[in-house]
């Protein structure tokens, strides 16, 4: 029995959604907190508020896009290593990232540290948030099968009237 060719891969719509949401959730942190960081510690605060917006928007940027390049992959018959290695890649490259951001940033006398962090995981949780929210209305299946009267064979083997 032949086994037929895989459809388009079904993540690459909720990787966009939850790109576009983060990206506009992101806008509003870094406005929300630039105003609020302009109010606590003037321009410094302001900066600060939008360099941890950018930092957690970066780092959301790469993920789906790991996954979303790993995607093209999806009909080679090497796509599981081939994917776990990209997104591996990936977190790798953010985790690098990350570090070499936070020493850059050590020391900056326009950096406000306390709403810095607080920028930081506020965007990292409303990305979250969407992530979630975006994969639990995309309707997902669980399983690939083939259920009697569809197309193809069903339990018994054989083809369905």
């Amino acid at each position: 029995m032949s086994r037929p060719e895989p459809g388009p891969i079904s993540s690459t719509p909720v990787l966009r959604t939850a790109l576009l949401w983060g990206g506009i959730a992101t806008a509003v942190v870094a406005v929300a907190g630039g105003a609020i960081g302009f109010a606590i510690a003037g321009t410094n605060g302001m900066l600060s508020a939008f360099a941890g917006a950018a930092i957690a928007a970066v780092f959301m940027l790469l993920t789906a896009v790991s996954i979303l390049v790993a995607n093209r992959w999806f009909a080679d018959p090497l796509y599981v290593p081939i994917f776990f290695g990209v997104v591996l890649g990936g977190w790798l490259l953010k985790l690098v990232l990350f570090i070499v951001a936070l020493v850059l940033l050590r020391g900056q006398p326009w950096i406000v540290p306390g709403v810095f962090f607080v920028a930081l995981v506020v965007s990292v949780l409303a990305s979250l948030a969407i992530d979630g929210i975006a994969m639990f209305r995309s309707r997902q299946p669980y399983v690939d099968v083939t259920l009697p009267g569809e197309t193809g064979t069903d339990e018994g083997g054989s083809t369905p009237r």
